[in-house]
């Protein structure tokens, strides 16, 4: 066989198989970031639902002192 021929060949052979190698580390990078996403939103929304439930909370406390309040105010008005 030719120098040049067989050259040829390997260089082929060996452009082949960095080419597959850096395709395959790319899939593997990319199927990584895609399960970090998901796992970042998927805690993002857990803290969107904790926020939201505070917030439901904070909500009824204030209901509940505007009641009190107003309660107050009756009893002097009725009392006064």
């Amino acid at each position: 066989m030719e120098p040049a021929v067989f050259l040829i060949a390997l260089l082929s052979t060996i452009g082949l198989g960095a080419f597959t190698v850096i395709k395959v580390t790319r899939l593997i990078t990319t199927r990584r970031q895609s399960v970090d996403v998901t796992e970042r939103v998927e805690e993002l929304e857990r803290t969107v639902q904790d926020l939201q439930q505070g917030l439901a909370e904070t909500q009824e406390r204030l209901d509940f002192a505007e009641r009190l309040l107003s309660a107050a105010r009756e009893q002097k008005r009725i009392g006064g």
